[in-house]
């Protein structure tokens, strides 16, 4: 069994709570024991981070297996909260502050299910007390949060699982093993359609709801009052908080893109778009656009703000894929036995039990933490196009656009203090 931190030293390294400070902390990863493994009889422990929305929705998911055992919740939400602890039963505790969840020693691993912006300081202090982590996508706000992240998972021997499911759906493996074994011939280029976004409205600024922790809702984002608009669902469209669809729904199906052409490791060179913003209203993100990104070897996809799913096109066929939705030309592809393929992907048994299984082997999950941050790289750098208007040049290695000082300084997003990366 793996050694503990134990809940007295993280508390003390992650400062004081009261005065809201994100402290480092520094702990060896030996110390956590990167090569434990639990016994077969012993169901994993787990905490909830955010439990509204997707939040719920897992909590709902993992209360149904019997190979985990949910211990705590936390939310900044007191009526979201109280529910989520009742829904769980007898000796669940609940917490306001993320921090003390994770100072806990009983739990081994949390999901988390916060606003965007969350994710990363989340996940890193996760990591640093010692817990596996299932963090909902997109998986951070900007390309450096990326970068720390997945440096810090690999630090600390973390399990990481990036919520993007669709890595486990039968359709999606179907269409990338097509793909990936050239079944459509060369591929030429994949379209991918996400849908457009809101260009919002105005309602006055109010107090915070009852039981609303709004300073730590806003966390490491600027202070501003509490509105209807941002809270809760509707952060999606401010660029403080996440991305707007190029990191919602994008986060999934660019992350298909990257899967059938094998391109997890890497990233585009170049990215053109063009998009409108909302000319009323308080929200920030695109309403309607189209980006283009090309790979080093000539591989390019068009990301729209029209229609739905992922098609890819090659010299000899099609395939088109969404939820629950597979098309192909010719229709023949959707049966051949993957099985004869030569380049076997892996089939996830579900997202979540994929992670539950590495959390006892300590193998990487299907959507690790670095497919999470590539992924998320490129809604980012599809998003600083629309920004710039302009045709720019990435290099996916430095992780930095060239010649473009304007373009390099939405790589990094500054905090509020006193929260730091």
């Amino acid at each position: 069994m793996r050694e503990k931190v134990s809940r007295r030293s993280f508390l003390k390294r992650t400062a004081s709570l009261s005065a809201g400070l994100a402290a480092p902390v520094f702990v060896p990863a030996a110390a956590l024991g990167s090569g434990w493994k639990l016994s077969p009889s012993e169901r994993i422990t787990l905490g909830f981070i955010g439990v509204g929305g997707m939040g719920s929705a897992h909590l709902n998911g993992f209360l149904g297996n019997s190979r985990v055992e949910v211990v705590a919740v936390c939310d900044v939400d007191k009526g979201r909260r109280e529910a989520a602890q009742q829904r769980v039963g007898r000796g669940c505790a609940a917490f306001n502050d993320y921090r003390e969840l994770l100072a806990r020693d009983d739990i081994d691993a949390v999901v988390i299910a916060t606003p965007d912006h969350w994710h990363t300081l989340n996940s890193i202090h996760a990591c640093q007390a010692g817990k596996d982590i299932y963090c909902e996508k997109p998986l951070t706000l900007t390309i450096e949060e990326a970068l720390k992240l997945e440096k810090t998972v690999r630090q600390y021997g973390r399990v990481f699982q990036t919520g993007s499911q669709q890595r486990s759906g039968g359709e999606f493996h179907r269409a990338c093993s097509l793909v990936r074994n050239g079944c459509i011939g060369e591929v030429k280029a994949a379209y991918v359609g996400i849908g457009a976004g809101p260009d919002g409205d105005w309602v006055p600024d109010e107090e915070p709801p009852p039981g609303l922790d709004w300073d730590l809702w806003l966390g490491p984002a600027p202070r501003v009052p509490f509105n209807r608009l941002r809270h809760p669902y509707n952060f999606r469209w401010f660029f403080d908080y996440s991305g707007g669809k190029m990191t919602d729904w994008g986060a999934h199906h660019n992350d298909i893109v990257q899967w059938g052409y094998g391109m997890d490791g890497s990233g585009p060179v170049l990215i053109e778009g063009r998009g409108t913003f909302p000319t009323r209203g308080v929200y920030t993100t695109a309403v309607d656009f189209e980006v283009t990104y090309e790979y080093a070897n000539g591989l390019r996809a068009v990301c729209r703000s029209q229609g739905r799913g992922v098609k890819f096109e090659g010299t000899e066929g099609w395939v088109h894929v969404d939820r629950g939705f597979l098309q192909t030309e010719p229709a023949s592809l959707k049966a051949i036995p993957l099985a004869s393929l030569d380049t076997k992907l892996f089939r996830s048994p579900g997202h979540r039990d994929n992670w539950l299984d590495c959390i006892r082997t300590r193998e990487r999950p299907n959507c690790d933490v670095a497919i999470g941050a590539s992924s998320v790289i490129l809604c980012h750098l599809n998003n600083i196009a629309l920004r710039t208007g302009r045709k720019l040049r990435w290099d996916p290695v430095k992780h930095e656009f060239l010649d473009d000082v304007e373009a390099n300084r939405f790589v990094r997003k500054p905090y509020r203090a006193p929260w730091h990366l």
